[in-house]
């Protein structure tokens, strides 16, 4: 059983509490999401699904929008919850752009039973695609 550090706790108390907001009509599957960034403030999403499900919204992306609208640049962890039956990493589209605003961070999951794994960005995503401008911008 994975124990949560008292940072990881608190990020996935926030998890928690966004996962209640979730909007899962077809799948019913509620995630919620909390990342610190790099001034050490937390932001939070939930899953907001669509009648088109690739328009869905998973709630770590929704998480760091939520950071991106509040001024934060760089996620220094993320904590993912969900009241399913298994633990829910990241898919890739969430990966990927993690990887954007991260160069390397812990990645706890956790079930509402209180099931729990922890791995690193670069353990999810090795290596994530990058687009390199030529002019360095």
């Amino acid at each position: 059983m994975t124990t949560l550090t008292p940072m990881e706790s608190e990020l996935a108390d926030r998890a928690r509490g966004a996962l209640q907001n979730a909007h899962a009509p077809h799948s019913g599957l509620r995630v919620g999401a909390a990342v610190l960034d790099e001034g050490d403030r937390v932001h939070v999403g939930c899953n907001v699904e669509s009648d088109s499900y690739g328009l869905t919204l998973c709630a770590e992306r929704a998480a760091i929008a939520a950071m991106v609208v509040a001024g934060g640049k760089r996620v220094k962890a993320l904590t993912v919850v969900c009241d399913g039956d298994m633990l829910p990493w990241p898919c890739g589209a969430c990966r990927q752009v993690l990887s954007e605003f991260a160069d390397d961070c812990p990645v706890v999951v956790e079930r509402l039973t209180g099931e729990a794994g922890r791995a690193t960005l670069a353990q999810l995503a090795p290596p994530a695609f990058r687009f390199a401008l030529e002019d360095g911008g």
